[in-house]
């Protein structure tokens, strides 16, 4: 007799403890993840003047771009697992005020040797951030909710450059000489301060769970947390050698792989891309790099929203990651046609950064607890290999054939052998229900 005003007030109270905690965590780690992304990417903008004050050739950045993603590969399976034992808070701190100081520190290069350790320590600092935050969210949203969660968090990548674009360029531009540096010093060191900031406000701010979260009522903690017990229910809780062993995890971790190609190849060498097209001026090129991260954010809200919707994934990834690898073959061929070369590399950017927020529902599909705190950082890590590959590529054949033609051949094929391969096999269980509208 009173089942549905009950089923009404339940989902009264579920919705505004959504809410809660949608408001009071993503707009924080929002931030927190384009601080992050500014100081990993901001070497494709000290490029323009670092390679000509230390005489580095292009095969030098590259290397010195990608190394960066070893120190970053060893240590991120670590500590995701120390994350999910000692909790989100301090782990986090620990590691977004680690990353600014040697980010900060990196304006002393002088040597490639000095700028492939500086790189490779960034990347040990750095370790754990993306896939912890990942992690994190499975913690207080079941996986109906999760594309759009994540896909709110991840738009702190095309936000950093929108914002970090014209920031970049600004700083490059307006610092050259000021105190005896030279403008790539200042980038370095003024871009650190935003992390560091972040991470001692992120030891007041970051509750580690739902039940450690002051501004919920018990109802609240209590709906939210009854929510994941079911989403959890039936997932695999296994050990680290079970992840390793699971062919599962190893698929996702290639396709994911393919997709950090497209994003590293362009976050490390749009503005050379841009430059490419005949723009020279450092601002312009920063102004014009906005453009495609612009349309970036939108197109992640909409393909996240629409895999939330009908709880389809598998299509949701593979469009978006054809069209960008189509979008950035394009561009290649458009050198001096600024307006439509910039239209293909805005198809690319924006193809390739809607794959992500869905992506990840994938391990948070089939894993829970543990396993999927050491998923997710292999499937990271190995991923972001990529990172090293795609830079490494790109410098290498650049020095060889004077274009980024040829590395950008490559990262294209990569995209859609990612697409294809994510449309291959039965996939029911990463296919999420379809529980939740608007």
């Amino acid at each position: 007799m009173h089942t549905q005003p009950d089923k009404d007030a339940l989902a009264t109270l579920e919705a505004r403890a959504y809410s809660k905690a949608a408001w009071r965590l993503l707009p924080f780690l929002f931030l927190c993840y384009v601080a992050a992304y500014l100081d990993r990417v901001n070497v494709g903008f000290a490029k323009l003047q670092m390679l000509n004050d230390l005489a580095f050739s292009e095969t030098v950045y590259g290397l010195g771009a990608g190394i960066f993603f070893i120190g970053y590969f060893l240590f991120e399976v670590p500590s995701n697992i120390i994350m999910h034992r000692v909790g989100a808070r301090v782990w986090i701190a620990r590691i977004m005020i680690t990353w600014a100081i040697i980010s900060a520190v990196s304006l002393f290069v002088r040597t490639p040797t000095m700028f492939y350790i500086m790189r490779f320590m960034l990347g040990v600092a750095e370790a754990g951030f993306f896939p912890g935050i990942v992690l994190y969210l499975t913690y207080w949203f079941p996986a109906a909710r999760r594309s759009r969660m994540n896909a709110l968090f991840m738009m702190g990548i095309p936000v950093a450059g929108v914002v970090g674009g014209p920031l970049s360029g600004w700083i490059m531009a307006t610092f050259q000489g000021v105190g005896g540096w030279s403008n790539w010093q200042w980038l370095f060191i003024l871009e650190a301060i935003p992390s560091a900031v972040l991470g001692i406000v992120t030891l007041a701010c970051l509750p580690n769970s739902i039940r450690a979260a002051k501004w919920l009522n018990e109802e609240e903690k209590r709906v939210l947390e009854a929510n994941i017990h079911r989403d959890d229910a039936g997932k695999t809780h296994g050990s680290l050698a079970g992840v390793l062993t699971d062919l599962r995890i190893w698929k996702m971790a290639v396709i994911y792989f393919c997709c950090m190609m497209g994003l590293y190849g362009i976050s490390f060498y749009l503005p050379t891309l841009v430059k490419a097209t005949g723009v020279q001026s450092a601002l312009e090129v920063g102004l014009l790099t906005a453009i495609p991260y612009a349309c970036a954010v939108a197109s992640m809200f909409f393909v996240a929203r629409s895999s939330d919707r009908t709880g389809e994934r598998r299509w949701h990834f593979a469009i978006p990651a054809a069209l960008a690898g189509v979008g950035l073959f394009v561009s290649t061929q458009l050198t001096g046609n600024v307006p439509l070369a910039m239209l293909a590399l805005t198809v690319g950017t924006a193809g390739m950064l809607a794959t992500m927020p869905v992506f990840w529902t994938y391990p948070s599909a089939v894993l829970a607890g543990g396993s999927a705190a050491a998923a997710i950082g292999m499937i990271n890590s190995v991923g972001n290999l990529a990172g090293f590959v795609s830079a490494s590529i790109i410098g290498w054949l650049k020095d060889l054939t004077h274009s980024t033609n040829a590395g950008i051949y490559c990262v294209s094929g990569a995209l859609i052998f990612g697409a294809l391969l994510a449309l291959l096999g039965r996939h029911r269980a990463i296919n999420a229900s379809r529980t939740v509208a608007g």
